[in-house]
């Protein structure tokens, strides 16, 4: 009941949540939207008021098996409210796998999504984003095409500086 509680207060208090202008800086954060789920560092660079270019890196190394996630992305600003930026994106990833007999495999990720961005009033410098869309990949499993819907504790994070 609490959480309840909390979300409708949350939600009530919409003028408290608002994106800003991030023109001309890089967000530094983190994302789970590699399929190999492995979470990824992410960084994003808003080139203008309509494009911004990012960058996801994920690996986990041990004795036996290295894998990783790399990958670009891309963003572009369909519209904004007064504080609050809609996007559409592309991701386009190398990752690794383990196949069946334990051996280390590449796939790719293909992913077009749309998506927000909002900040906090007083927090502007953290970003919180929330997307959903579709994705082609390959993780040992054969080709997977499937919808995708990313809160934003999996879609990204950014502390931007």
């Amino acid at each position: 009941m609490t959480r309840i509680i909390l979300f409708i207060a949350i939600i009530c208090s919409t003028s408290s949540v608002w994106a800003t202008d991030m023109r001309g800086r890089l967000g530094v954060g983190m994302s789970n939207q590699l399929a190999n789920d492995l979470p990824a560092i992410s960084i994003k660079m808003q080139q203008n008021k309509v494009f911004a270019l990012g960058a996801l890196l994920g690996f986990k190394s041990d004795d036996d098996h290295t894998q990783y996630g790399a990958g670009v992305r891309v963003f572009r600003l369909i519209f904004d409210e007064p504080q609050l930026n809609f996007y559409m994106a592309g991701t386009f990833a190398s990752i690794s796998y383990l196949d069946d007999k334990d051996k280390e495999k590449t796939g790719y990720q293909i992913d077009g999504t749309l998506g927000t961005e909002f900040h906090f009033t007083g927090l502007e410098s953290l970003g919180f984003s929330c997307e959903f869309g579709v994705s082609v990949n390959d993780t040992g499993k054969g080709t997977t095409f499937q919808t995708l819907g990313n809160n934003f504790l999996k879609a990204a994070v950014h502390f931007y500086l």
